[in-house]
């Protein structure tokens, strides 16, 4: 059952612990260590450098399931992705492993069906840290630079959130092994209840790291993106009208100069290589080319490339 209170900067920090004791570990996770005394949540927060906006937007919904910062361009993205990087090494690092030494010793080795639970808790692990070193190798990474105003040419949130899968009908096997495997021998049984208890917690808990990921960071993610695309258009704007329309990079081909008014022109990358008796894939080399060429990544700032340096007239222009 959720707890409805909404927590607030002024609350004091042991009062959200004694209320909800599993914050403990996401303490951990945005960097705040145990010992603060009576202090608020403001000032907790403060004192270790966390933004408390960021932090009660978590706990909230993670609590109660409070989504009013869904939209909010309050949200601090660098203390979210510190969040969920420190969440990644206490899972991988920790947790996965802790329940696989409580699952070793409460199964016999000679057991066929105690080896059958080990080789699901491992390919369920495998799978989950799969996804978490995705998100370090391209995610992370890749928010970094937004925060820095760059834009990827090759890389989006849209092809992320095409890898955020989940891995629940595995742990929906294991769990329903576990639980007819129980053995007759107190002692064993006992241990695999604990380790049972575990794997639900920690299913509990994984849920709720991709809600924080699906709700909170991922529009906080999109709204760098169009801020950084904003900034880039604005930039590549002011170098167009002071170089009175030229460039000071490679110049554009012929042909790339009439995949830039097809562009403008609204049509989609298979229209353009049929418009250009070209193929699909040749097509989309000119758009990364022009891209290259000219620093703008946007079918807006190229509208006002075309316009500015002539290449079709404001009224062919579908907006």
């Amino acid at each position: 059952m959720k707890n409805l209170k909404v927590y607030e900067a002024d609350d004091r920090m042991i009062s959200l612990i004694k209320d909800n004791y599993n914050l403990l570990q996401s303490l951990g996770s945005f960097g705040i260590s145990l010992g603060f005394g009576d202090k608020t949540v403001r000032e907790t927060c403060e004192d270790n450098g966390v933004d408390t906006y960021t932090f009660l937007a978590v706990v909230n919904y993670t609590i109660n399931g409070n989504t009013d910062f869904e939209n909010d361009d309050q949200i601090s993205v660098p203390t979210l992705l510190h969040y969920l990087k420190a969440s990644h090494i206490y899972f991988l690092d920790f947790q996965l492993p802790f329940i696989r030494r409580e699952l070793d010793e409460a199964i016999d080795d000679g057991d066929s069906l105690g080896m059958l639970i080990m080789k699901f808790y491992d390919s369920y692990a495998h799978e989950i840290r799969e996804h978490m070193h995705y998100e370090e190798r391209k995610l992370f990474p890749y928010v970094q630079s937004l925060l820095a105003g760059r834009l990827d040419d090759e890389y989006n949130i849209g092809l992320f959130t095409r890898h955020h899968t989940q891995a629940d009908e595995k742990l929906k096997e294991l769990k329903t092994l576990i639980i007819k495997y129980l053995p007759p021998d107190h002692q064993r049984n006992n241990k695999l209840i604990a380790a049972l208890h575990d794997v639900y917690n920690n299913e509990e808990w994984l849920h709720l790291h991709r809600e924080v990921e699906e709700r909170i960071f991922l529009p906080a993610i999109r709204r760098l993106e169009r801020t950084a695309q904003q900034s880039d258009v604005a930039r590549n704007i002011s170098s167009m009208v002071f170089k009175n329309g030229s460039d000071n990079g490679e110049a554009l081909s012929d042909r790339e100069r009439d995949v830039v008014v097809a562009l403008v022109q609204g049509m989609s990358n298979k229209e353009i290589a049929e418009h250009l008796c070209i193929s699909t894939n040749t097509a989309i080399t000119h758009r990364r080319n022009i891209a290259r060429k000219l620093q703008i990544h946007s079918v807006a700032g190229l509208t006002i490339y075309a316009i500015v340096n002539g290449l079709v007239d404001i009224s062919s222009v579908k907006l």
